[in-house]
């Protein structure tokens, strides 16, 4: 995170990044010599990295969440139509504007709102006799999926040049406008939500037996899946409502860890979020050095690295048959 924020179109040592970061978070040493530096590093590069770190964390762990839950190995918050929903709520807020500004809604929490909404219709299609199916909810997620990007066409359709570029950079994910104001809400989310989830690694790991073993080993079935796909989708739309939609961290990054240290839920989770961490930090780096002074969108650039290695993992990997 260090080195990330002091590369950019203006280079700045890591020593002079590390003084000034310091600085600011324990109020002890020098002030900075530079202030044009200190305004580079600490307004304009840090939250930026940092948001990129929680939101590579979140979607990490929600992807791994979800595999789980769903029993699906190629489920994430994208197959889920949480991230559908949350881009048809921000594409709203940039078109409508004026009206979704009266009614006290930013994109941010447009985007958030979608998420939930496109999240509870998940839950209530994937349900059969009051309980959540595994196949239902994946089936009902690509399908609300589909709804929602549908009607995101449409509104896109009726937006002027202007409102396009910004919708379609929002959409392709980006961290560049990243505030420190906007970090707190996240970090509390991204942590308490990790946290939380890996205090349910035993009974994630139960659930990995199928449900009848983990019925029998005295796991409710029902409400764990509910419990657990609730937090995912409000650790998605956190995410996405700041960073907008970014793919395959959720699908990628789980298969990663569990190729390097297994299926145990209890270290999977940490270490999930930890490489998520690290993984959206180097692509937001890439996205900024690759074409300077011009930025690319994050999404781009996950796509470009997950899918080509997730299609080597497939041919790797004889667990996955």
């Amino acid at each position: 995170m260090i080195v990330s924020i002091g590369v950019g179109a203006v280079n700045v040592p890591v020593g002079d990044v590390w003084h000034i970061v310091v600085h600011h978070v324990t109020g002890s040493g020098t002030a900075p010599p530079d202030p044009a530096l200190d305004q580079i590093v600490w307004n304009f590069r840090a939250p930026r990295v940092v948001l990129a770190a929680l939101a590579g964390a979140g979607l990490a762990v929600s992807g791994a969440v979800l595999q789980s839950a769903v029993a699906n190995p190629l489920a994430d918050p994208t197959v889920l139509g949480f991230s559908y929903g949350a881009t048809l709520g921000a594409v709203l807020a940039i078109t409508l504007g004026g009206s979704v500004a009266a009614a006290g809604l930013g994109v941010s929490t447009a985007a958030f709102l979608g998420a939930m909404v496109a999240g509870a219709l998940v839950f209530a299609l994937g349900q059969r006799r009051g309980r959540m199916a595994p196949t239902r909810l994946v089936l009902a997620g690509v399908a609300v999926g589909y709804v929602f990007l549908s009607a995101t066409s449409f509104v896109q359709l009726q937006a002027s040049p202007d409102e396009l570029r910004t919708v379609l950079f929002w959409t392709l994910g980006s961290v560049a406008g990243a505030q420190w104001d906007q970090l707190p809400t996240v970090a509390v989310v991204v942590m308490a939500t990790t946290v939380l989830l890996t205090l349910f690694g035993r009974r994630l790991n139960v659930l990995l037996a199928g449900d009848e073993s983990a019925t029998a080993l005295g796991v409710d079935v029902h409400r764990l899946r509910l419990v657990l796909l609730v937090l995912s989708a409000l650790l998605t739309g956190t995410v996405i409502a700041v960073a907008g939609g970014i793919g395959f961290v959720g699908l990628m990054i789980p298969h990663l860890v569990r190729l390097s240290t297994g299926a145990d839920h209890r270290r999977l989770l940490p270490l999930t979020a930890l490489l998520g961490a690290v993984h959206l930090v180097l692509v937001d780096l890439l996205s900024r050095t690759l074409d300077r002074p011009n930025e690319l969108p994050l999404g781009v650039l996950t796509a470009l690295l997950g899918a080509p290695f997730f299609l080597w993992l497939l041919r790797r990997n004889k667990a996955m048959d």
